[in-house]
């Protein structure tokens, strides 16, 4: 397929769809304390506009859990109903999101984080939400139905908004080694929820993203069956990245891969190209990447080697 020339949404869109374009779209995200080292090198300037990512990230107006009992934090069903509330204003968030889309052509990403699984775990401690969910699978199934009710609605609220390309859903379903439960676990109480969000988000035409970190190949052929886009954040210490790429590459696209846990933190600036490079060349080829660290950057990561990460991320 030949090689098209497109502006940095189109480059992402192409990216998305299989397709090889000038350069290969990339997305860098930081925590607070490793956006503080690349600050204190760069000094006065905006580290967005250093960075200057293919993928503008924002949040959405949302909903979390609102003074839950002391029983939810404890094994056995809790007694008292669980209450929630909303956090984030629609109009700041619309007005935000015009103001993006009239300056910039840019992919615009909604992130919500903690969207199911996740969101569980946050209301009783991943152990007790574990435990549930072998010994109260009735408790649990209710529970993570209410959560996808309500992130229903919450994703209809703004879906609608012609300036959003993508959402990105979190949950985290693996540990390093291994999916953090059963695969028919996650086929009969985690799938069906996730599925009805991909339908709702793809109805209105926007690509789903999802994060989920550590080892998720068991369930990868269902996520592409379900209609996933984009996989974030591929963590090469968890999962061979060269033969997801092989086996998955042309189904879905990769958004991350580059290690966290090793070469950005511990190798030198010119290792850090060495291995953007290679990742990129890898798991670019035919399109369906976006290039990336297998997560957020932290603050064990020098600042040169962030420099270095993104100097060869917009070659």
């Amino acid at each position: 397929m030949g090689i098209i020339a497109m502006n940095r949404r189109d480059i992402v869109k192409a990216a998305i769809a299989h397709k090889e374009t000038e350069r290969v779209p990339y997305c860098i995200s930081f925590t607070p304390d490793g956006e503080k080292r690349l600050q204190e090198l760069i000094g006065k300037r905006s580290v967005n506009d250093f960075v200057d990512n293919d993928v503008i990230q924002v949040n959405a107006p949302w909903w979390g859990w609102n003074e839950l009992g002391p029983e939810w934090r404890q094994m056995g069903v809790p007694s008292t109903r669980s209450t929630v509330t909303g956090c984030g204003s629609y109009e700041e968030f619309f007005e935000t999101l015009k103001v993006l889309r009239d300056n910039t052509d840019k992919y615009i990403l909604v992130m919500i984080y903690c969207s199911h699984f996740e969101k569980a775990n946050a209301a009783r401690g991943i152990e007790n939400f574990l435990a549930d969910m072998a010994g109260e699978p009735d408790f649990a199934r209710g529970l993570l139905n209410r959560i996808i009710d309500k992130n229903m609605v919450m994703l209809e609220n703004f879906l609608w908004a012609p300036e959003i390309d993508g959402v990105l859903l979190g949950s985290d379903w693996g540990t390093q080694l291994d999916l953090i439960m059963s695969p028919d676990t996650w086929q009969e109480m985690i799938r069906p929820g996730e599925q009805r969000e991909y339908d709702l988000v793809h109805s209105y035409g926007k690509d789903v993203w999802v994060h989920s970190c550590g080892n998720i190949e068991k369930i990868i052929p269902s996520l592409i069956e379900m209609g996933l886009d984009v996989l974030n954040p591929v963590q090469p210490e968890a999962m061979d990245i060269a033969i997801l790429k092989k086996e998955y590459g042309d189904k879905l696209t990769f958004w991350g891969g580059i290690s966290t846990q090793q070469v950005l933190p511990f190798g030198t600036p010119e290792e850090v190209k060495q291995e953007t490079r290679r990742v990129r060349d890898l798991m670019s080829q035919g399109g369906g990447y976006i290039l990336a660290p297998a997560q957020e950057i932290q603050g064990d990561v020098p600042a040169e080697n962030i420099v270095a990460l993104i100097e060869a991320a917009r070659e």
